[in-house]
């Protein structure tokens, strides 16, 4: 915590978006020094707008981070690498950034082990899962003939009565849609809390733990970003942000 507010730390995706295995060039990059760490403000914003302070990791400092802060929010961004299931690449739609696979596990880690709440976005969403030994679709157009990769995409979802997405914006709702990879079985403590019409999870929640994530981006449904067509999801970062300070202050 810092002037009352909790610090929650924000994972960040880099500009090598394709997987080291697929050429020298990335290598070379991060070799050279070249590997450059980003990170879309519209996580920053939601988490300042709710009432938290955000901070942004590199790529170093695990155990630091889960010390410090008060949460973890496991932001979007390329695949999920496929060995971490178990799997071969499914085919050249596949891209992934072992560096960033490697962090965020650790990080992951050091949070779940000190029972820190833990959000998960889009790719944060399908890792969570992974990190709990679930696994997903590598490629949802291949695999069920659904095609979910589109930011003009407002799609309907249904809740799970009593969920936490249920008590705060109804049993159905839009929302974005932005991801080529999914949920397919649930990692271990997982509940899932809302399905689209084709049957993609679209939310969880952990049994015993302040773990929560959606499949769709919240982040990019609220302030600035917020265009009508779905509810606006700054209540969920607020609940975000309360349950960091309510693990805080036990």
């Amino acid at each position: 915590m810092i002037c009352g507010k909790p610090i929650i730390c924000i994972s960040n995706t880099s500009d090598n978006t394709v997987a080291y295995n697929d050429g020298a060039g990335v290598a070379q990059n991060v070799r050279l020094g070249l590997r450059r760490i980003v990170s879309p403000s519209a996580y920053i914003r939601a988490v300042d707008e709710a009432g938290g302070v955000p901070l942004l990791t590199g790529e170093t400092s695990v155990e630091e981070y889960a010390e410090l802060c008060d949460g973890l929010l496991l932001s979007g961004g390329e695949d999920v690498n496929p060995c971490l299931i178990g799997e071969e690449k499914l085919n050249d739609s596949v891209k992934w950034d072992d560096r960033r696979d490697d962090y965020e596990m650790r990080l992951f880690k050091a949070f779940y082990d000190r029972g820190k709440p833990i959000f998960g976005i889009c790719r944060g969403f399908q890792f969570i899962n992974v990190a709990l030994g679930g696994d997903i679709y590598q490629d949802l157009v291949e695999q069920m003939g659904v095609v979910h990769m589109n930011v003009d995409i407002r799609h309907p979802i249904t809740t799970k009565e009593g969920s936490l997405l249920d008590r705060m914006f109804g049993r159905q709702f839009r929302v974005n849609s932005t991801h080529h990879q999914a949920v397919r079985r649930l990692g271990e403590g997982l509940i899932p809390t809302a399905y689209s019409v084709e049957g993609i999870c679209e939310a969880y929640e952990h049994e015993s733990r302040p773990i929560f994530g959606t499949q769709f981006h919240p982040e990019r449904l609220t302030n600035l970003l917020w265009d009508e067509r779905t509810p606006d999801f700054a209540p969920l970062f607020r609940h975000f942000i309360q349950l960091c300070s309510d693990h805080e202050e036990k």
